[in-house]
């Protein structure tokens, strides 16, 4: 399957906003405070697509990522792959397009956020390069609750 940029206006939209929603339901249980993406609206997706990028696999979307542009990176945010195509490269395959990127924009770097509970995702980041560059708390807490994970890239 190959990757595709998603427009503003795609009707898939509300299919990316159920995979994420889907994809992160098991952190509910997990992490506190609870996940962003229950604020999320395929309004809000509209808009990461038209001042951002959003990329999917599949039709049905199967994968996804929304990419930003930050001063000095390009982050990642949202990262999502439905339970049924997971050990199959897709997330590899995304990261792959954000390096793509990135290089076009100019920037240097990858960078993502994960929450301190998901050991699992740790793990999963790093196998795709990314290393923990530091960590931050949510407002209101006084310990930190998200890891900021980052890829230099070479070249």
């Amino acid at each position: 399957m190959t990757p595709y940029r998603v427009a503003p206006d795609a009707p898939c939209l509300s299919d990316l906003l159920s995979l994420i929603r889907d994809s992160f339901a098991y952190m509910d249980a997990r992490i506190d405070p609870p996940s962003s993406m229950h604020r999320l609206t395929v309004a809000d997706l509209s808009r990461h697509a038209s001042d951002g990028e959003i990329w999917a696999i599949g039709d049905p979307v199967l994968a996804c990522v929304i990419l930003t542009d930050k001063p000095d990176a390009l982050y990642l945010g949202k990262m999502a792959v439905a339970q049924a195509a997971r050990g199959q490269g897709m997330s590899r395959r995304l990261v792959d397009i954000a390096e793509e990127r990135a290089r076009d924009k100019g920037l240097s770097a990858l960078e993502l956020q994960t929450r301190v509970e998901l050991v699992e995702n740790h793990a999963t980041f790093a196998r795709l390069g990314f290393v923990e560059v530091g960590r931050t708390a949510h407002a209101g807490y006084d310990r930190p609750t998200s890891i900021t994970m980052r890829k230099t890239l070479a070249g």
